[in-house]
């Protein structure tokens, strides 16, 4: 605060004005105003506000000073007359709070209107001029217009100063630095320039503060079951602490990939719970311990431990669900609990269990559907969003297309107009691309794969345009990579094999450069496995054997180490089946006979495993058949013919009921082939005239046509699925 507020009996540098149902907002802002360093160079200079000293507190917060207060209006009244400065937190909960607009009008009475500074957490400014979107607005009436002298209200339209702490607006520090500048009447930039250089020095002793803070929160877990009497205050203290922990220092420790701090971080957390009754902890007590369960449960997910991550994610939802019972109808523990459903679900799906994950990912849809209602909070949007891709997945491995189709289609609108809404949220901008990512997969699933690969294609330049804006960022990369997969796959479906390999090797390139990044992300090492063989197979095809046999070493290498680390991943044990079929591929065409068998064996005992717990999977059935295709070619060139036409068989009886539903190519091809391969060109030949009016073409399929003597030609007028491949260099170095 300034000497200048100070000579005139000013007590506060700024009164906090905030709706208690932003109460962690509050608490952030007073401890980050407090306890900010103003830059030497600028103390002792004189502004409009008087002289700059070091502090800029205390900030009055009513309900951290105000514990023993009788009368509030009068103390509040005298509080805001002994302020310098309001800053209110705008949110939809404070557009609608009569006392923070009370509050406003007040400071205004009083001649300072200009000293008024906004921090925009939720909601949109001025969101009330549109029809329909009243309830989003984050502004209180007295801030939108301006009053007479008399208190009443003139029409004249008010433009609050403001800074906008929502992602992918000013953020958390940018939106601090913005007040800060605003109550020390400085420009923002002599602020920026010094905190860019703190930055650094703050990432470079996080590890250190990490293992601080759990030293001390480990002692205040102690202290509260050894000293009773001053309980309160402690329990208290120790909360704003672990909020820190699960919230600023998570939030840089994810910054830097430490997944091993973090770990320790978020168990420290709940060695304080741990300490406490359930039935004696407040309800923001039992809110804070379901966000420490989450996050573990996050980091145990990211390590690839998925029984620990599911029993963190179970206790995270008990204690969502007991906040909800315990005040019904609250939005705000609504969404939370479908959170904690919504990563539940996706730990069922990755151990394969589909009944329950979308149980899970169907309940969370409906919560979070209600929680929006009441409130459209662009962070409720966003896990609604993430709920019904996770449920339209689900759908579709049954094979429900019909089903997801309106899921993804939501998702598809409603982040195309948060995306007009918020045009400097990213996560808007990817959250369109995947939903034409989803819709893509469906167009394909239809038999449609021209226009999945120009869904594809579009994809790819989004997630390209998002990637070169932020280039260091590894979840951009990480989601790019993924595109570039997809998208190279794809192409491979209609003959373009060297436009897809490129494809595919800069996937491969930046998931390598993952993996050397942090070895320990599960997610990166899988999809460095399993796109490893997919380039594999595509170098296979252009005859470089030995380029596809490291290939294939690499991938069968990565997936079979992370398979050892948890066999409870259904997905990972897919993914490594999947590259045993294609490695078994390899030593048939280089004349290994005895090693493709041993191969396709091993990947036909996981398959015939994961389909006993999954009967309705799709893909599961479609790996099966793609298995026995080439273990048969492999037993036939044993002259082992009996054991060549079982496989063949079983391979058309386990992909023929999943290929009569929609029109994907690869279900198609696999029956097809098999057909073909046991002689039944009959019944082949609608099958092959699908294939060919979609434009589908790869080498093995028209080589195992020609072997059954079928002449095999795509439809001229069929549209291409080619794209243009300038630029595409899977060897470059990832930024």
């Amino acid at each position: 605060m300034t000497n200048a507020s100070s000579s005139e009996g000013r007590k506060y540098s700024a009164f906090l004005s905030y709706s208690h149902q932003d109460e962690r907002w509050g608490r952030w802002l007073q401890r980050a105003l407090e306890t900010y360093r103003v830059p030497s160079r600028l103390v002792g200079r004189t502004t409009t506000s008087g002289v700059i000293t070091r502090r800029l507190g205390p900030i009055f917060r009513d309900r951290s000073d105000l514990p023993t207060a009788t009368d509030l209006g009068a103390t509040i009244t005298e509080a805001l007359r002994a302020s310098a400065n309001l800053i209110v937190i705008c949110s939809p909960n404070s557009a609608t709070s009569r006392w923070v607009n009370e509050e406003i009008r007040v400071f205004r009475a009083l001649g300072r209107g200009h000293r008024i500074f906004c921090l925009i957490v939720d909601g949109e400014p001025h969101a009330s001029d549109k029809p329909g979107r009243e309830v989003d607005d984050c502004f209180a009436p007295a801030l939108r217009f301006i009053e007479s002298a008399d208190g009443q209200p003139t029409g004249q339209r008010a433009e609050p100063i403001a800074a906008d702490a929502r992602p992918g607006a000013d953020g958390r520090t940018n939106a601090k630095l913005k007040i800060v500048a605003g109550l020390l009447d400085v420009g923002l930039d002599e602020l920026k320039q010094r905190e860019q250089r703190r930055r650094y020095q703050r990432l470079a002793v996080v590890a250190g503060l990490a293992l601080v803070v759990m030293f001390v929160t480990t002692g205040l877990a102690i202290e509260a079951q050894i000293a009773r009497r001053a309980a309160e205050q402690r329990r208290k203290a120790a909360e704003s602490l672990v909020d820190f922990m699960l919230a600023d220092l998570n939030d840089k420790l994810r910054q830097v990939q430490r997944l091993d701090i973090l770990e320790a971080v978020d168990n420290q957390a709940m060695a304080y719970f741990l300490a406490q009754p359930i039935a004696e902890m407040t309800d923001q007590t039992l809110a804070l311990r379901a966000k420490a369960l989450l996050k573990i449960g996050n980091v145990r997910e990211d390590q690839g431990n998925l029984p620990a991550a599911m029993e963190s994610y179970a206790a995270a939802s008990d204690v969502a669900a007991e906040l909800v019972r315990r005040n019904p109808g609250d939005p705000d523990l609504e969404a939370a609990y479908a959170e904690t459903l919504n990563h539940t679900g996706n730990a069922y799906w990755y151990q394969g269990d589909l009944d329950h994950a979308l149980e899970c990912f169907q309940r969370a849809v409906a919560m979070l559907e209600a929680a929006t209602g009441k409130r459209a909070s662009s962070d409720w949007l966003f896990a609604l969003s993430s709920a019904r891709t996770n449920a339209g997945r689900v759908l579709e491995a049954r094979g429900d297309f019909a089903a997801a189709k309106p899921l993804y289609e939501a998702v598809l609108a409603t982040s195309q107009r948060q995306a007009a809404r918020e045009p400097n949220d990213t996560r808007w901008q990817t959250n369109v691309a995947d939903a034409d990512d989803s819709l893509g997969k469906l167009a394909l699933q239809q038999g449609q794969l021209a226009q999945a690969v120009a869904a594809y294609r579009d994809v790819q330049q989004a997630k390209e345009g998002l990637w070169r804006q932020d280039p260091a960022n590894r979840d951009v990369q990480e989601s790019l990579l993924l595109s570039e997969a997809i998208l190279g796959r794809t192409l491979a479906l209609c003959g373009a094999d060297e436009v897809a390999a490129s494809y595919v090797r800069s996937a491969v390139t930046r998931a390598s450069a993952l993996v050397a990044f942090d070895a320990t992300q599960a997610d990166w090492r899988m999809e460095l496995g399993k796109y490893s063989a997919l380039l594999g197979g595509l170098e296979r095809r252009a005859g470089r054997l030995e380029e596809a046999a490291d290939r294939n070493r690499d991938a069968l290498r990565v997936l079979q180490e992370l398979t050892v680390t948890d066999a409870t991943n259904s997905s990972w044990r897919r993914e490594l089946a999947s590259a045993r079929v294609e490695a078994g591929r390899l030593q048939l065409a280089v004349g290994d006979f005895a090693e493709a068998g041993r191969l396709l064996d091993a990947a036909l005992t996981t398959i015939t495993s994961e389909r006993a717990g999954n009967p309705q999977d799709r893909g599961l059935r479609l790996l099966e058949a793609q298995a026995r295709i080439v273990q048969g070619r492999v037993a036939m060139q044993r002259d082992h013919v009996v054991a060549a036409r079982d496989h063949w068989t079983q391979a058309r009886d386990v992909v023929a009921p999943a290929a009569q539903v929609g029109a994907d190519p690869n279900f198609l091809a696999a029956w097809a082939g098999s057909l073909l391969l046991l002689g039944d060109a009959k019944h082949a030949a609608p099958v092959l005239a699908r294939l060919a009016t979609m434009g589908f073409r790869t080498p093995d399929f028209e080589a195992l046509a020609a072997a059954a003597g079928q002449a095999y030609r795509v439809d001229p007028s069929v549209p291409q699925c080619s794209v243009d491949v300038s630029g595409v260099n899977g060897d470059a170095p990832v930024k």
